[in-house]
């Protein structure tokens, strides 16, 4: 697990900005934090370092008696969303302090950032692995099969990791080196370059650099 503090997001769409030269550049808007530190783990009590946040506020009412338990030491209430970071200096935090982006990140930061990419549902080797398929003319008949997958004689089975048809998508996805192009701190938004996985509204961990 990556040794470095995060945050946690929700993906809000796609659009564009321009930067300093006109040139239109295509962004991901994600509403981030602020995120409240529920617990922290140590080496000596829990064998790890790492902080355990929430996100997303959340009726008490709604929640389970294990969530309740969870939010209870901070006191800010419950969330939507609990994950941990790991992290090397646990002791520079303290239960119920509320992380924001400026926090963490300021812009121009390269981030990595995970996700739940979007589910396709049962797909065919051309749509999932990218297979060429068989010609189109007149008479084929073979234009998106996946064609052979085994020999006769040895190994005489389907090896295991054949690229075949099956479910697509819906699958935790990391992406790399993603960078910061704006902070709207009053906003709780940060503009990523380029796409970042998942679909709208879906929930994101960023993770710093550093």
């Amino acid at each position: 697990m990556p040794k470095r503090i995060g945050l946690l997001g929700k993906k809000i769409g796609m659009t564009r900005v321009f930067n300093e030269t006109g040139q239109a550049m295509g962004v991901t808007v994600i509403e981030v934090g602020p995120c409240a530190i529920l617990q922290i783990k140590t080496v000596a009590k829990e064998g790890y370092n790492a902080l355990k946040i929430g996100f997303g506020p959340k009726a008490e009412k709604r929640a389970t008696k294990p969530e309740v338990g969870q939010c209870k030491a901070a006191d800010k209430g419950c969330f939507y969303q609990i994950k941990e970071f790991v992290v090397p200096n646990p002791e520079e935090y303290q239960v119920g302090q509320v992380l924001a982006i400026e926090d963490v990140f300021k812009i121009g930061d390269l981030v990595d950032v995970a996700g739940v990419s979007k589910g396709k549902g049962f797909q065919g080797v051309i749509k999932r692995h990218g297979f060429k398929g068989g010609g189109s003319g007149h008479g084929s008949m073979f234009h998106r099969a996946p064609g052979s997958i085994g020999c006769s004689a040895w190994p005489s089975r389907v090896v295991k990791g054949k690229k075949m048809p099956g479910h697509m998508g819906s699958a935790r996805v990391n992406k790399k080196n993603v960078t910061i192009l704006d902070i709207r701190a009053e906003d709780n938004v940060v503009l990523l370059k380029g796409s970042v996985p998942g679909a709208k509204q879906g929930i994101l961990q960023i993770f710093s650099k550093a």
